[in-house]
């Protein structure tokens, strides 16, 4: 199927998800421009701009601009992303989590349902610590107070939980992965007004055309070598040798791969990198610390030694993504498993040795996948000093969010429309059963 955009409606069912997930996302940004009450918009703006380069900074490209608007879908989704990477490396640490992991469906939902109890409680705490910021700030809040703190605590964990009850009916009723998309769509909010500020830029004559067409050419470049790392993977050939089931039946071997991907990690290592980046920034901006502000100022990618910044960034990234990679694939798992089912690597032994192969070639793998990261994460940084603006909308994690999430989302439709290709297929076709000459 070289092209199945044109068919997307003509499939009932996948028309049908289409439009229930675009409503979802409808209602997702018209909640996300309803300000709590008792605020004063423009005083909040103006104050909020001083923190970007902080973990507000960031936390606001997640939720769509929410935070700085202070509304009651604020906190977006990432309470619940952060209750779910929680439980996933708490299953590293605690066996009776992990042990839930590998009992199936009825596991899932366990953990899902104490995700769910998390992303309440972590709701609670972030709305009253960011209803505490809001009330601190000079002239935000017209009548700071109680009433104020407890209002804006309700409707922030209200509105968090709608938002997760939003993205699990994305995933169960739409085209999937709600999540993300709730994520995604949530940045992209951001690419018209950006890319109106570049080029009301070049009008004024502040960037010049060849930048500007380097700035394109280089976007392009970067989209491109996302979209190819993203799905590059190292296949490690698996063989499953024929066996005897039932009376005297034999089922013959099989060839398989294990695909080991060269972003195995995804965007988590430059969320962790930038956490833990931009907090002497973070605690500059909320102290007067003389001390603080001299640390703060060696990390920041527009300051006068930048290349302090970008060196700790970047080897930040590389060693949360062999951090990240290693909570979330366990060699001697799938080797176990692969012994399970009788099949080998050929030329590696099962059990222990397979775990060893598996291990070396992941480590590999993952080197210049965290490489390519931490190039992903600075090139922005690279371009803006280049070329002289102020913002640049194409930022790393942005970057590899977007196009992650949009590959996807592409390939679950490809899902759909291949399953109905198939059904069809199964309706329309007869298999003629030998020696009755009739067709089933």
């Amino acid at each position: 199927m070289a092209n199945p955009i044109p068919n997307l409606w003509r499939v009932p069912e996948l028309k049908d998800k289409i439009l229930f997930t675009l409503l979802m996302l409808l209602i997702y940004r018209f909640g996300a421009h309803i300000t709590v009450p008792g605020l004063d918009v423009g005083a909040l703006r103006e104050q909020f701009g001083q923190l970007q380069d902080t973990l507000l900074g960031i936390y606001d490209m997640f939720v769509g601009g929410g935070l700085s608007r202070a509304t009651i879908f604020a906190l977006g989704i990432m309470p619940y992303i952060s209750a779910s990477i929680m439980f996933q490396l708490l299953a590293a640490v605690f066996p009776t989590i992990e042990k839930l992991q590998k009992e199936g469906e009825e596991g899932r939902k366990k953990i899902t349902q104490w995700t769910r109890y998390t992303t309440v409680l972590l709701s609670a705490i972030q709305a009253y610590g960011y209803s505490v910021f809001l009330a601190s700030l000079p002239g935000a809040v017209r009548d700071p107070g109680f009433v104020f703190v407890f209002t804006t605590v309700f409707a922030l964990t209200v509105g968090a939980m709608f938002i997760m009850w939003l993205g699990e009916q994305i995933t169960e009723r739409g085209i999937g992965n709600g999540m993300s998309l709730l994520i995604f769509f949530g940045i992209i909010e951001g690419f018209p007004a950006a890319t109106m500020r570049t080029l009301e830029t070049a009008r004024l004559g502040e960037i010049s055309p060849v930048a500007l067409g380097v700035l394109v050419a280089v976007m392009v470049g970067i989209t491109a070598g996302v979209v190819a790392m993203t799905m590059g993977a190292r296949k490690i050939p698996v063989q499953i040798p024929r066996k005897v089931v039932g009376r005297g039946r034999i089922q013959e071997g099989q060839k398989s791969f294990i695909p080991l991907r060269v972003n195995s990690a995804g965007v988590m290592p430059i969320i962790f990198a930038q956490a833990f980046v931009v907090v002497p920034g973070t605690l500059a901006a909320f102290s007067t610390l003389p001390f603080l502000r001299t640390v703060a100022d060696l990390f920041q990618p527009n300051g006068a030694n930048p290349w302090v910044y970008y060196i700790t960034y970047g080897l930040l990234i590389v060693f949360f993504t062999y951090f990240y990679t290693a909570i979330i694939f366990n060699p001697v798992d799938l080797a176990e498993n692969l012994k399970k089912q009788g099949g080998f690597i050929p030329g590696v032994k099962p059990g222990a040795r397979t775990a060893e192969y598996i291990d070396r070639v992941l480590t590999r793998v993952t080197l210049p996948g965290s490489v390519y990261l931490a190039l992903i994460a600075l090139v922005p940084f690279f371009i803006v000093r280049w070329a002289g603006i102020q913002t640049f909308f194409f930022g790393g994690t942005g970057l590899l969010i977007v196009v992650g999430v949009a590959l996807d989302t592409v390939q679950q439709a490809q899902q759909h429309l291949m399953l109905r290709h198939y059904d069809g297929f199964m309706k329309k076709g007869r298999v003629k059963m030998r020696g009755r000459g009739r067709y089933m």
